[in-house]
């Protein structure tokens, strides 16, 4: 049957309206001009295109139903228009104007990117055939706007493949990074090796957690309890012209040396052990791996016109080569300085391999470990110091830093959302991301290309898990990678978002849906001796009440029209309404003006130099941590855990004291066994003082994120110093305030 296009699916039945809405493009174009009146598709309307965009125009038709005319005068016409400069080859204006729409680009990329505008707009109206007269034109900031799909985890079909690349394109996001090999399954076909298919495609557990906690083992393919999949190569090559058309190139990641287990269970010769299930690396001093994975690149090589082939890289374990004889060899041979050196021989050896083959090489950035290739690229993916160091030694990088970048993150929390590994990304959060790092000098900022969001399947089983972790946050990261910076606002940005739902709905994707739940800012103001509380919500235009006296909000509760200034203590609880409902869950802010707020901490144990928070300030600034460790306030600890003193300045009668911990076994972050607390007037008496123990009652097992207050009364204690020790239970361990009253 043949594809409905917009205008068909989307207007059936729906009656002229005299009136449209404003337009509301998602990333927001470097001008926008809107202009008195409307352009009506009707039957008459047709397509056409000057010869060099005739595929641009017959994607047109297709994705709108607007019949196509060769040659001549169209309705909708898509010009060449000749500029000096070839940059502008990305570049489009549009202009919809009462009579007719016109398309100007220099290059098929203009084009496609004025196609999408377009495209956006009619979705994004509540008739999708009366378009707002406007006058745009626009440019992309960066050239590589990357959107990643790990397959290998699970298993996604072809047809969501295309729906996705589908999506990309209306966004312009122009690079699909697509994880086809990984421990958890092999997923591409590779003729020279068909047990990597007929194997190492197929798994024992669908769910990949279970399956990581099981043995991890593999399946003949057409076993009854096997659970996997594969891509032919007809149907990547289909894939490829697929992105193609629509102006998005396919980089594949074939992982190496790491993250390779499902290949040495089928080829157990290209690991140290010589055996299957022994380990995740190839080793790395038999020729025979090098042979083997060239094999494979030449094949992928033959499906993927990309310029970039990505090898991965990250995460290799490097005790198997400290054991293994032939790695031994290879490092005193080559002058290796140690297992780095090997990885950095490999990555380097793979590189002129591809180099050789009209290629480049791409990898995480644990490929600067050992010494970076000469003309490899970064993907900077643990924050941006990889980034900046490969860029800083001329080096070309993509960031994709985990903070902002990585869409397996919670973007709400954690307590109403399905299972993810961890962190929190919040749609706002996404959209605050700036790609070329304050710390990178200005004459290396053009080695950053742009930037890419990763979507790890772990814990994304279906399809409709995926769209609902992507979507909307890659409408935040296209903006990020495409408007000019100057034309960022993340007010303007949510004000046309809410166009977009709109576009999503009918596109049928399943998107996150904008929660209703406050989340509090508070800004200590140790002049007044205050603190300044203010709300933000990701629903539009919220209506938020709130009360100073602890009670629940009502309808008759103080309306929020902007930031609240508390003096000393109070229990602020707020709410959102809409008409005479409340909406969410009331939220309650202890505003907490302590006894401790700046005063002198000494750390009797050190903090974890990759959580420092605010350093020694962080356990008496009077901020509360949010959802993620990673957000500044949350200090984390190992070792001996927790160990500090707070020192008053004078001795004084104590009420109370209480501090807060985390608790996310995913990434392995833990609440204490207990605390104990101590008061005296002299640390040297710590010995002899009486001390308090609260025992924590959240068990281990406990998957999903919790916090936890230990309290302590006071009461009768007097004293000017006050030990607080909690030791780690194991994993991390996570505080954000001591507050002492």
């Amino acid at each position: 049957m043949k594809r409905l296009g917009l205008i068909a699916l989307l207007a059936a039945g729906m009656q002229a309206q005299a009136q449209t809405a404003r337009v509301n493009v998602i990333p927001a174009p470097v001008q926008v001009q809107e202009q008195p009146g409307q352009f009506t598709i009707n039957m008459q309307t047709t397509i056409s295109a000057d010869p060099v965009f005739t595929d641009a125009a017959a994607l047109l038709s297709e994705q709108s139903g607007i019949a196509l005319k060769r040659g001549g005068q169209g309705s909708i016409r898509i010009l060449r228009e000749i500029t000096r400069q070839a940059a502008d080859s990305a570049a489009y204006r549009l202009l919809i104007s009462r009579d007719e729409v016109r398309i100007y680009a220099s290059g098929r990329a203009g084009a496609l990117h004025g196609i999408y505008t377009l495209l956006q707009i009619m979705a994004t109206q509540p008739d999708p055939r009366i378009l707002p007269a406007v006058t745009i034109a626009d440019r992309p900031r960066f050239g590589y706007r990357g959107l990643h799909l790990d397959v290998s985890r699970h298993f996604f079909p072809l047809t969501f493949v295309y729906k996705y690349i589908d999506l990309m394109a209306m966004y312009k996001m122009n690079v699909f990074h697509w994880h086809i090999t990984d421990g958890a399954g092999w997923r591409l076909e590779i003729k020279k090796y068909p047990a990597l298919t007929q194997q190492a495609a197929w798994r024992t557990y669908a769910n990949y957690m279970e399956w990581w906690n099981s043995p991890r083992h593999y399946l003949e393919e057409g076993n009854p309890n096997a659970y996997g999949g594969f891509y032919t190569q007809d149907e990547a090559r289909a894939v490829v012209a697929y992105a193609a058309r629509r102006g998005i190139t396919v980089i594949p990641e074939i992982e190496m040396p790491g993250h390779s287990e499902e290949v040495l269970a089928v080829y157990p010769h290209l690991s140290c052990a010589g055996e299957p299930y022994r380990q995740s690396e190839f080793c790395l001093g038999n020729d025979s791996t090098f042979i083997f994975l060239e094999d494979v690149l030449r094949e992928v090589m033959d499906i993927f016109p990309s310029k970039y082939i990505h090898i991965g890289g990250d995460e290799a374990e490097k005790k198997h080569w400290k054991a293994c004889p032939k790695c031994q060899r290879r490092i005193r041979g080559h002058q290796l300085a140690n297992e780095e050196g090997l990885q950095s021989y490999a990555v380097k050896r793979m590189e002129k391999f591809l180099i050789a083959n009209g290629r480049k090489l791409m990898g995480w950035d644990e490929i600067l470990e050992g010494g970076l290739a000469p003309e490899a690229t970064v993907m900077s993916w643990r924050g941006e110091k990889g980034g900046i160091t490969a860029a800083s030694e001329g080096h070309d990088v993509v960031m994709t830093p985990g903070g902002y970048c990585y869409f397996d993150s919670y973007q709400s929390d954690p307590s109403t959302e399905p299972l993810t590994i961890g962190g929190y990304l919040p749609l706002s959060k996404v959209y605050s991301y700036e790609p070329v790092p304050a710390a990178l000098a200005a004459d290396k900022a053009h080695h950053v290309l742009g930037a890419q969001a990763n979507v790890w399947a772990e814990y994304m089983p279906t399809t409709y898990q995926v769209e609902y972790m992507v979507f909307p946050r890659v409408l935040a990261l296209s903006e990020v990678v495409w408007s000019q910076k100057e034309k960022r606002s993340w007010e303007d940005f949510k004000t046309r978002l809410q166009a977009h739902y709109r576009l999503l709905q009918r596109k049928q994707v399943n998107y996150y849906r904008p929660s209703w739940q406050l989340e509090p800012k508070t800004i200590i103001d140790t002049t007044r001796r205050l603190t300044i509380v203010s709300f933000e919500t990701e629903q539009f235009r919220p209506v938020i009440r709130y009360t100073l006296d602890g009670t629940r909000p009502t309808m008759h509760s103080i309306l929020y029209s902007g930031p609240v200034e508390v003096p000393g203590t109070a229990q602020l609880i707020a709410a959102v309404f809409r008409d005479t409902m409340l909406m969410g869950r009331p939220v309650t802010v202890p505003v907490n003006y302590h006894k401790a707020i700046g005063k002198k901490v000494i750390y009797n144990a050190p903090w974890s130099g990759s959580y420092p928070a605010q350093d020694a300030a962080t356990l008496v600034n009077g901020y509360r941590g949010s959802l993620t460790y990673g957000d500044g306030q949350w200090q984390g600890f190992l070792g001996k855990g927790v160990d500090v003193t707070i020192d008053l300045g004078v001795s004084q009668p104590l009420e109370s004291l209480q501090i807060g911990f985390m608790q996310l076994t995913g990434p392995g972050v833990y609440m204490p066994p207990a605390v104990t607390v101590q008061v005296a007037d002299d640390p040297a008496a710590f010995g002899k003082a009486e001390a308090l123990t609260v025992e924590n009652d959240v068990p281990p097992t406990h998957e999903k994120l919790i916090f936890k207050d230990f309290k302590f009364g006071l009461q009768g204690q007097k004293g000017r110093y006050i030990r607080v020790k909690a030791p780690v239970q194991k994993g991390f361990l996570f505080t954000d305030e001591i507050i002492v009253y």
